[in-house]
């Protein structure tokens, strides 16, 4: 009897405390629960951080010859300045989420912004290469650690109907920030002074910390995290991608395979890199999260980043090169294309969100949509002669007006969906790492392949030129009388009329692989990824689907 009684007692003390939930160390309001207009000030703050951190990225590449003429530098040196920025940039983007975790969102974004600005302030100031390339690569350190903070505030703060808006506005740092650099640096040193390519960030940066510091809820010191801090990980990691952004930086002026350092540099940052990843699978609080790639759409939203965002670097910079190096001009002269595709993504980026929001459009398609616009513009890119001038670029960037928006925002949007607020910091820090490192990529592409086709171009004319010894005497003959120039200005004209159509031919060639390139990314969507509903605050997701079926 007595045991019994001890049983049902036994059974009694079991349901109560499966009924009743255990309290929880980390409770915490829901993150949706502060949403306010104040939330949105500061989310608007980090954005405008975001945008000074990218205008400020391109100043070197715009106006390099500018700045290489007042700071009396060579070609050389100059490139180190923007090699020194984009290693820092790229590495500072993997670490920052951890940091802002660790030391508080708010008090780790105000004094990335404040380390940015100083070092713009300053940097006219300094003479002497060595600290240029020092504050450079500061600069560039503090101004990676911002585009992580855009993403981590719209993962975190809004609420699941307008997550998508918030997601919008971290996409104008892919497709409007940069495009509205080379018209900004093209004002300044045209009409005002090439000074102001670094001081233009000193009046947003004070008005993103006053809206950051108002807006971005205060969060607790976290400083314990520092006893599982990865150091191996800041160890391998750092220097990894470092290495890995001086080689592509470089590879091209270098001559790559030629330069034994370049080899060594690719060789220690691959090596590093996978070691860091090793590394990362095992840590108990990483950096990077490699479990996170188990996710199928994840997994495809990165891979596709890479390649739209490689596409969107040639996609101006081809044009760019060719009107400046064909038809002489100016970056003010240039900078129109940048700008008629920059400003109408204030609308478009919003329209595109609005329609992935809904929830009978499968966002997988708009992405292929807007794959296929990329693939069309550049396959119109690829019929460029030597007659064309600025409008003719025109119609590739109508097609890239609708196309920017409606391949970055589908991206964004597998790539977070059903993700809750522990896991923003890992998700942002994946998306900006592959942001960052593929836009490195792809100026090192198209550079590199750029070079490459013209050489080859410029061989193969050269070689059919001398296969016409009379035609070529005839031409230079008639050339002489029409312009009235002896025998070495003939030659010297005619050489830059190769050299020229060299160009005009790689032009094209890169044209067509980032065409080609854009169909082989519409070729995964049917594959790899699921489909995804757009988030709706207690939605509950639909079941998922088997493996192997998208």
């Amino acid at each position: 009897m007595l045991s019994l009684q001890a049983a049902q007692a036994d059974a009694v003390a079991a349901s109560v405390t499966t009924s009743v939930p255990a309290p929880t160390a980390t409770a915490a309001p829901s993150p949706t629960s502060a949403f306010n207009a104040r939330v949105i000030v500061g989310l608007l703050g980090v954005l405008i951080a975001v945008v000074i951190a990218q205008l400020n990225d391109h100043v070197t590449d715009v106006a390099m010859s500018d700045i290489r003429g007042a700071m009396g530098i060579s070609y050389d040196h100059g490139s180190w300045l923007s090699t020194a920025y984009q290693a820092t940039q790229v590495a500072a983007m993997l670490f920052a989420p951890w940091c802002s975790a660790t030391f508080s969102l708010r008090r780790f974004t105000i004094g990335a912004v404040t380390m940015f600005a100083l070092l713009g302030c300053i940097f006219p100031f300094v003479s002497g290469f060595g600290a240029l390339v020092t504050l450079r690569a500061l600069q560039g350190l503090a101004g990676g650690c911002l585009p992580p903070m855009l993403m981590t505030v719209a993962l975190r703060f809004l609420p699941p109907g307008i997550k998508l808006y918030g997601l919008a506005a971290y996409a104008l740092t892919a497709t409007f920030a940069p495009n509205l650099g080379t018209p900004l640096a093209a004002l300044w040193t045209e009409y005002v002074g090439w000074h102001f390519l670094f001081w233009q960030i000193v009046p947003l940066a004070l008005l993103s910390i006053g809206m950051i510091a108002w807006g971005v809820p205060q969060d607790p010191l976290r400083l314990e995290r520092f006893r599982q801090f990865d150091w191996l990980g800041v160890l391998l990691g750092f220097p990894a991608i470092c290495m890995l952004v001086i080689a592509l930086g470089q590879g091209t002026r270098a001559g790559w395979t030629d330069a034994p350092w370049i080899v060594a540099l690719f060789v220690g940052g691959g090596v590093s890199l996978v070691l860091f990843l090793v590394n990362e699978w095992f840590q108990p609080l990483p950096f990077l999260k490699m479990q996170l790639l188990a996710r199928r759409n994840l997994t495809h939203a990165l891979i596709t980043l890479g390649g739209v965002l490689l596409i969107l670097v040639a996609v101006p910079g081809v044009p760019a090169a060719y009107l400046a190096e064909v038809r002489g001009y100016r970056p003010l002269q240039i900078a129109p294309l940048a700008l008629f595709v920059a400003l109408p993504q204030l609308i478009a980026l919003p329209a595109v969100a609005a329609l992935c929001n809904l929830r009978r459009v499968d966002c997988r398609w708009v992405l292929a949509t807007g794959l296929a616009l990329i693939a069309l513009s550049c396959f119109a890119g690829s019929f460029v002669t030597s007659e064309w001038i600025r409008d003719n670029f025109y119609v590739l960037q109508i097609m890239q007006i609708v196309a920017q928006p409606m391949a970055v925002i589908p991206l964004l949007m597998l790539a977070t969906n059903g993700m809750g607020p522990p896991e923003g910091p890992f998700a942002s820090a994946w998306f900006n790492s592959i942001k960052g490192l593929a836009a490195v990529v792809g100026v090192s592409v198209t550079e590199g392949l750029t070079t490459m086709r013209e050489h080859l171009h410029s061989a193969v004319l050269i070689d059919q030129l001398g296969n016409r010894p009379q035609a070529f005497a005839i031409t230079q003959q008639a050339w002489a009388a029409r312009l009235h120039l002896d025998g070495h200005a003939v030659l010297a004209l005619i050489d830059q009329r190769i050299r020229e159509q060299a160009l005009v031919l790689a032009s094209a060639d890169v044209f067509r692989v980032m065409a080609v390139l854009a169909v082989a990314l519409i070729l995964l969507i049917p594959i790899i990824p699921t489909r995804v509903y757009p988030p709706r605050a207690g939605a509950t997701p639909p079941p998922a689907k088997p493996a192997g079926k998208p």
